[in-house]
């Protein structure tokens, strides 16, 4: 059945203001929430499958794709160990988003991660298989479960987060996820609060602040590198100062391809510096504040 105001029944509309206010731990006022996304772009990706448009080449497509996969192996060779100097250096821990093949190939670099407290979710298998709704739900859970179990031969545990390539997915993939065992997700762009997707069981949204991912900002949109740390602080004070009445999330997308770049760190590393300082914010991995919203708040809630 479609909620009113809904083309989908996957959650019920809820406007912020109206909705009994959230708080966190400590009476954080935004919870802030790196995501470090670790990819790799197969050279030739099976019949059929999908990628983001946006990523074709000015000169035209190619097969094998040399250019998109040796961007994404940057991030894998030279990038990420940037990207672990800055987390180190600020006493940060983030969320590792996986393909499935880099565990494969480069199974060090998640072991680094783990070692580091951070946690380790789903996203995929290659940066050039998305899911869509052009596959069947029996193709999208195999794809589930051949990155689900790849991570959990990599890291010991299974991951119980799943973040889509390039926020890929079908109608079903939420209730596929769920059946899977999956407690979170992170893909919908649509609030400031975690929310609960009406799946059996019940899995919880997180919400990626889509447009302060590196990719979409500084990719896509092209805006200048130099602008990054001023437009995410004040992402940031608005949603502080807009919690007074009930906190927010703050999910920050960070690709090892684009931002371990030498010409980019720099920039990062003011950024987390800067989001570190604010000491009344809740700095967490997307997973302890899933588990924390799993013990806090009810599926049942409704505005």
């Amino acid at each position: 059945m479609i909620m009113p105001g809904m083309d989908h029944d996957l959650y019920p509309f809820s406007a912020l203001p109206r909705r009994a206010p959230l708080g966190l731990p400590e009476g954080a006022p935004v919870a802030v929430c790196p995501v470090v996304y670790l990819e790799d772009w197969a050279l030739d990706p099976p019949q059929g499958a999908h990628s983001d448009p946006r990523f074709g080449d000015a000169y035209g497509t190619f097969k094998p794709d040399y250019r998109t996969h040796t961007w994404r192996e940057y991030g894998l060779r030279i990038g990420m160990f940037r990207l672990f100097q800055v987390f180190d250096r600020n006493d940060i821990t983030a969320t590792l988003a996986v393909n499935a093949n880099v565990a494969r190939r480069c199974p060090n670099l998640i072991t680094e991660a783990v070692q580091r407290g951070w946690d380790v979710a789903g996203h995929g298998n290659y940066a050039n298989e998305m899911i869509t709704s052009e596959m069947t739900d029996d193709t999208i859970r195999a794809h589930i479960r051949t990155c689900t179990q790849t991570l959990h031969k990599s890291t010991g545990d299974r991951p119980t987060g799943w973040i889509g390539q390039d926020f890929g997915e079908s109608a079903n993939t939420p209730q596929i996820l769920a059946e899977e065992g999956y407690r979170w997700l992170a893909d919908w762009p649509n609030d400031e609060q975690p929310y609960w997707i009406r799946s059996d069981p019940p899995i919880l949204s997180v919400p990626v602040m889509s447009e302060l991912d590196d990719v979409q900002m500084l990719w896509h949109r092209r805006v200048a590198t130099p602008r990054y740390p001023q437009i995410v602080q004040e992402a940031y004070d608005v949603m502080a100062r807009d919690s007074a009445k009930t906190a927010r999330v703050l999910l920050l997308g960070i690709h090892a391809w684009l931002f371990g770049m030498p010409h980019r760190i720099r920039y990062l590393d003011e950024t987390i510096e800067y989001l570190v300082k604010q000491k009344t914010a809740w700095h967490t991995p997307v997973g302890a504040l899933a588990d924390w919203c799993h013990l806090n708040t009810s599926p049942n809630e409704t505005e």
